[in-house]
């Protein structure tokens, strides 16, 4: 079960952040790219465009002439886009408004919710599960975006404290997988992820036919990684490639198993 009253209160609390940033940026941050596609104008309305779906707007189409658009990947990046298109041509301004504007109506929705509603069965980006891991992922995903318009315009910012450690939360539920699936360690491996901050955690995994989350591990680890949380994220957010920041990643043990699981953290849409 999803706390509803710590996922809504974290989720209003991420909106009113976000308006506050937004709302002292000027053109050229506006402008700013922020990842492949899009510029700090386009995430907005990105955010905009599912909370507006959330709310029970119409999806818009996709124009003809978009095909060829080398980021979007899937059905999830089309839905994506379409929002992006639609909402290009709104001033900086008139987008700011929409953002608080739905933010407003989502919250006060959200509020009204009951635990009951908050854990009903739900579609997710992350497969069938409840309302409420929807809204983790969510917070997640505004929280993530944050960052996003933070790099891009130059305003580094709220990296730690219970949005980030719930953004952390969402990530270390994949752990497994992405180290056993996607940084294919092999069976009776083992893995310590250690975050030097802002937030600080040691993210021990162990491989037993699968890999696993655990407390702490027996001994000493197979493979070990060392790096900022803030580079942790944008890793497993795939903003970065692990090449470029390879430098900036310590690493023990097993040097070749530690640069692979570097290599494959990402595990974002």
């Amino acid at each position: 079960m999803t706390d509803k009253a710590q996922i809504v209160t974290l989720l209003g609390e991420e909106w009113s952040i976000l308006s506050e940033l937004l709302g002292g940026l000027g053109d050229d941050g506006w402008s700013a790219p922020a990842l492949p596609g899009w510029d700090v104008h386009d995430v907005v309305a990105h955010l905009i465009g599912t909370e507006r779906l959330l709310a029970g707007a119409e999806q818009p189409q996709l124009p003809a002439d978009s095909d060829g658009l080398r980021h979007v990947r899937n059905e999830i990046g089309q839905v994506n886009e379409a929002w992006v298109i639609e909402l290009r041509s709104r001033t900086h301004a008139e987008l700011l408004a929409d953002f608080r504007a739905i933010t407003a109506q989502r919250l006060a929705s959200l509020e009204a919710m009951s635990q009951a509603e908050f854990d009903a069965d739900s579609w997710t980006p992350a497969g069938q599960a409840t309302y409420g891991r929807f809204m983790r992922i969510r917070l997640f995903d505004c929280w993530m975006h944050e960052q996003d318009i933070r790099t891009a315009v130059g305003l580094p910012g709220h990296e730690a404290g219970p949005i980030a450690e719930q953004a952390l939360a969402e990530v270390t539920s994949a752990l497994g997988y992405v180290v056993g699936k996607l940084g294919r360690a092999p069976d009776g491996s083992s893995v310590l992820i250690s975050l030097t901050g802002p937030v600080e955690r040691e993210l021990p995994v162990v491989v037993e036919g699968r890999a696993r989350l655990v407390d702490a591990l027996p001994g000493s680890p197979t493979a070990s990684l060392a790096l900022s949380s803030t580079l942790f994220f944008r890793l497993a957010g795939g903003r970065i490639d692990a090449a470029a920041a390879a430098g900036h990643i310590e690493s023990g043990g097993d040097a070749q198993l530690a640069s692979q699981i570097a290599a494959n953290l990402a595990f974002t849409i």
